[in-house]
């Protein structure tokens, strides 16, 4: 798939899209503009609808918020977009001229409403913004950008704004980066910006979560800022000032740079990786002889009719495991994910072992 920019920038530069989690009234969003011209955002963002997870709560304005665009877009020189779910809502964002459009996490993870979408921008040039569906699904967020592109959409970002969870986590929904890292590997020339707001859920992480997109050289960040952000009507923890955003996120991001041409620095790294190759090597070759032995426990349980899953003996396994990564500085979900990864595989060479 061929991708042209969905924000135009200059090659060192990174996207900017600002703006409240709904859009709540048109003094709100004067504000907004206001406050963030002297950061040239690229986009105000304002939900228009709000696909709420439990009835009653705030739904968004709905058409309404579409005319303040226009009539704000008639005062300042700047450009809106919002989240559409349906064949409706991209039918009204287009002839409200709303400049951009973004589908959201849970519209990704339904092909149903993402075709219903693509066939309603055929024959249209917008970018369109297609967020992570919230289940840790490549496949799902591949599918949507496919669909957007075959109907003729060319100007397409993705948008990282983690996966949804079941336990524990300092974030609301969880980074997850070796998805949207995958995403960029299969896709290079597809804009990715990092939702900053949504994989924190909170302000004390957002620095921590801009910094690592800019590490692996996102294009840019969407932030949820608000003017008085405990009064929002919707995702009041997760939004912040713009006065927040400049002074404890932006003045604080270290821009690197993606190559060095110092011949002293590649010799340096070049050795370390052979190290590296050679460790990654080693751990395949010991998992490699970890479902050996997983495969000898098949045989013995088959041959005294035990069942493959034994709860005691995973507990003691995750307990043990979490024990020694926090002394090697490991973090508790990588760890897991990786025992739960190895667990899956074990009990698949324990079942072809049982069931052949």
């Amino acid at each position: 798939m061929d991708f042209k920019p969905a924000i135009q920038k200059d090659k060192h530069q990174k996207a900017l899209i600002l703006g409240p989690c709904s859009a709540e009234s048109q003094q709100q969003l004067t504000r907004i503009i206001e406050d963030s011209a002297s950061l040239n955002p690229d986009f105000i963002r304002a939900g228009v609808w709000k696909p709420r997870t439990r009835p009653g709560h705030f739904q968004g304005i709905g058409e309404g918020a579409l005319r303040w665009f226009k009539e704000l877009k008639k005062q300042y020189p700047v450009k809106f977009c919002t989240e559409v779910a349906n064949a409706y809502h991209v039918e009204a964002c287009l002839e409200a001229g709303v400049d951009a459009l973004w589908i959201g996490a849970r519209t990704t993870v339904n092909p149903f409403y993402v075709q219903e979408i693509a066939d309603a921008l055929k024959g249209v040039d917008i970018p369109v913004l297609i967020k992570n569906p919230i289940n840790p699904d490549l496949f799902l967020w591949l599918g949507a950008i496919e669909r957007i592109h075959r109907s003729g959409i060319g100007r397409i970002a993705a948008i990282h704004r983690g996966f949804s969870f079941f336990g524990n986590s300092v974030y609301r929904n969880v980074p997850r980066w070796q998805i949207p890292i995958e995403l960029k590997r299969r896709l290079p020339d597809l804009q990715l910006i990092a939702d900053i707001s949504h994989i924190s859920g909170s302000p004390e992480r957002l620095l921590e979560i801009a910094q690592i997109a800019m590490d692996l050289n996102y294009n840019g960040l969407m932030v949820e800022t608000h003017p008085d952000p405990q009064s929002a009507l919707s995702d009041s923890d997760q939004q912040i000032t713009l006065d927040f955003l400049t002074k404890n996120i932006l003045a604080k991001l270290i821009q690197r740079n993606p190559i060095s041409n110092d011949q002293i620095y590649n010799q340096k790294i070049e050795s370390i990786r052979k190290e590296i190759d050679l460790i990654d090597q080693e751990i395949i070759q010991l998992l490699g002889k970890r479902m050996q032995l997983a495969e000898n426990i098949g045989s013995e349980k088959k041959e005294n009719n035990i069942s493959i899953l034994q709860p005691e003996r995973w507990n003691e396994i995750i307990q043990r495991l979490k024990e020694i990564a926090q002394q090697e500085q490991l973090s508790e979900e990588f760890v897991f994910s990786l025992i739960e990864a190895i667990h899956i595989e074990s009990i698949q060479h324990q079942s072809r072992k049982m069931n052949s």
